[in-house]
């Protein structure tokens, strides 16, 4: 019985240990299915797209960059296609021996390796570095026939920058050049991430740099099926890049063009800008440096030469130098005299040759004096005693709020990067800009060089010439541009780049003419009556000459005792025509000395130029650059007869 009783109790053991089985397979079984189906049901759609990725490549199409020109339709950048041999470090296996294995089929410079070496340094292993640009049909061939040998390296035709006017106007225009990974990190954190897909070069400088995003383009797409090693097989869909825009800009190339000619190994600045709209026509650098040196990937021999040169040339002078504007900042002066009621135009001073204030004697044309002075004889003979006592009697901070709204020591907003403030000095400047208590405070006897345009006074040349376009047509004040459309690349549509509205400073009229008939004063009979002789048409002006360092009260400029560098600044302001002003300017010729012999000079030929057409002999140009120019010399040639050079690709 009891024997019995233990089998059926085995029995119901094992029944149950088959249900419980049973059951655990049933589970299993379940979750199989219940898995089948959300994989084949559920997630049919996403995994079918994975699978097929498997198969896909999509790849980037990068935009053919878009053209830049000057206002008359010449280019001044462009694109060319062409081969490199690239290499991709992290597939490559052992650099130097694949590089010196290369050598043997295609020709690879000292100059190569080193800028190689420098891209490796600013990239990551995987990116494709080239060695060899610009490879001849003859040498593609060579490598492709020994491809199998080289791992990791491979030829690419790419479109490359050009610059044909190799370095004409080269601040202006910039360059492009490899992205670096400051700015790999910068575009992806932007919204431009995925159109910079592919995308290996952008603008580093001037327009090629501001106008990025218009020249770029949209980056296109290629859908193409692969193999399983990852080779693409045939292209499934394609959606083509859009090439970016052509920019057209205000400059005349050839007026830039004859002003660099102008200066020749000199140092200087010259911005031109049109009152009546803001224009920029000419925007000059001296010395230049030529863009193409960057677009593959400037090698350390040339990136030596140009950023160890004392001259400095790849310092935008137009946009970054700050100079003091020496006796061009009288007819400003001027102005804010009349405006603020410190004169009238027929307020006598007598300019003694010297002014003493506080026990300091300040010059003023060596031993002798101008005698009586009034406003228009203050501009035409450029007295310092009538500006010294104006300083005075103004102020430093009534002088920064006139000429604040003026542009001076301000940010104009044209539209390229980089551009300085300068300094416009206040007593609020000063406390801010100095640490130590005893410098921080303002002292009486520091305004009155302000008054001729010395001092703390330091301005850019943009901002010189964007106050004279504003003085010039009577107080309006447009926003300079060297931006004036974009041309589609699709539809060639032509779209004008809008601009801010021009701000009205309010001057009297009285005022301004006032100032206007003292500047053509110094055409007619003044300080550059010489180099104005014999014009067609009527312009005003006024010559400075700016220290470069300081000489003492008691002491005498004497340029031969000074080295080169340490002699005073040439500059010269004005305006033409005097009665309906079209162009407007400002320049300075560094270390030059008088502003009549020396920077007025280049503006008659820019007058020239623009009012009548008219390009300066190659006798003129030498005299010019000589400092031994007035007037024009020689049968001058006509605008439309120059050819423009074409630098080297």
């Amino acid at each position: 019985m009891t024997e019995l009783r233990n089998v059926e109790m085995d029995s119901a053991r094992f029944r149950a240990r088959i249900v419980v089985v049973g059951l655990a397979v049933l589970l299993a079984f379940s979750l199989v299915v219940g898995r089948l189906v959300f994989l084949q049901v559920v997630r049919h759609a996403d995994l079918a797209e994975q699978a097929e990725s498997n198969r896909t490549a999509v790849l980037p199409v990068v935009p053919n960059r878009g053209l830049i020109l000057d206002r008359n339709g010449v280019v001044l950048a462009t694109n060319y296609a062409a081969y490199t041999l690239e290499i991709t470090p992290s597939n490559a296996g052992n650099l130097e021996k694949t590089i010196e294995a290369l050598s043997e089929v295609v020709e690879i410079h000292p100059r190569d390796k080193r800028r190689f070496k420098r891209l490796r340094e600013e990239s990551r292993s995987f990116d494709s570095l080239p060695i060899r640009t610009r490879l001849s049909d003859e040498e593609v061939a060579r490598f492709v026939a020994q491809r199998y040998r080289f791992p990791g390296v491979d030829v690419k035709a790419r479109l490359f920058r050009n610059y044909p006017l190799g370095d004409v106007a080269s601040h202006a225009i910039g360059y492009i050049g490899r992205i670096n990974q400051k700015e790999k990190e910068r575009i992806e954190e932007s919204e431009e991430q995925s159109n910079y897909r592919g995308t290996e070069y952008i603008g580093k400088l001037g327009i090629e740099q501001s106008f990025e995003r218009q020249l770029h383009g949209i980056t296109g797409v290629d859908q193409m099926e692969t193999s399983a090693g990852g080779r693409a097989v045939r292209r499934l869909n394609s959606f083509p890049a859009t090439p970016g825009h052509t920019v057209a800009l205000t400059l005349d190339i050839k007026l830039q063009l004859m002003v660099e000619e102008l200066f020749g190994d000199r140092r200087g600045a010259l911005v031109a800008i049109d009152p009546r709209n803001g224009e920029v026509l000419a925007l000059v650098s001296k010395p230049t440096f030529d863009p193409n040196l960057f677009v593959e990937g400037i090698d350390q021999e040339n990136w030596a030469t140009l950023n160890e040169s004392l001259d400095k040339p790849l310092l935008n002078r137009a946009l970054r130098g700050t100079y003091p504007p020496g006796s061009t900042y009288k007819p400003f002066m001027g102005l804010a005299a009349l405006e603020t009621g410190k004169r009238t135009p027929g307020t006598i001073i007598n300019d003694g040759g010297s002014w003493t204030f506080g026990g300091h004697t300040f010059r003023s044309h060596g031993d002798h004096g101008l005698g009586a002075v009034d406003l228009y004889r203050s501009i035409v003979q450029s007295s310092n005693v009538y500006y010294y006592q104006l300083a005075n009697d103004m102020g430093v901070d009534a002088m920064h709020d006139f000429m604040k709204p003026l542009g001076f020591g301000q940010i104009t907003g044209i539209d390229l990067n980089g551009e300085l403030r300068g300094v416009l000095p206040s007593q609020e400047w000063k406390r801010k800009t100095y640490r130590r208590p005893e410098h921080k405070k303002w002292y009486a006897g520091e305004t009155i060089s302000l008054g001729i345009g010395q001092g703390y006074n330091n301005f850019t040349m943009l901002q010189l010439a964007h106050a004279t376009a504003t003085l010039s047509n009577g107080g309006t004040q447009y926003r300079p541009h060297l931006g004036l459309a974009t041309i589609d690349a699709v539809t060639r549509e032509r779209r004008p780049i809008e601009q801010p509205s021009p701000v009205r400073l309010g001057y009297k009229p009285a005022h301004i003419d006032a100032i206007r008939r003292a500047m053509v004063g110094v055409t007619q009979g003044g300080t550059s009556t010489r180099v104005f002789a014999g014009a067609r048409y009527v312009s005003g002006g006024k010559t400075g000459t700016a220290q470069a360092v300081t000489i003492g009260q008691k002491d005498k400029y004497n340029a031969a005792r000074l080295q080169e560098r340490q002699r005073d600044h040439a500059l010269y302001i004005a305006f033409a025509p005097a009665d309906d002003p079209q162009i407007a300017l400002a320049v300075i010729v560094e270390n030059a000395g008088f502003g009549g012999a020396q920077a007025a000079p280049i503006a008659r030929r820019v007058f020239d130029y623009w009012l009548l057409g008219e390009y300066p002999s190659e006798e003129d140009i030498i005299a010019v650059r000589k400092g031994q120019a007035m007037a024009p010399v020689g049968p001058p040639r006509a605008v439309a007869d120059i050819s423009l050079p074409q630098g080297p690709r």
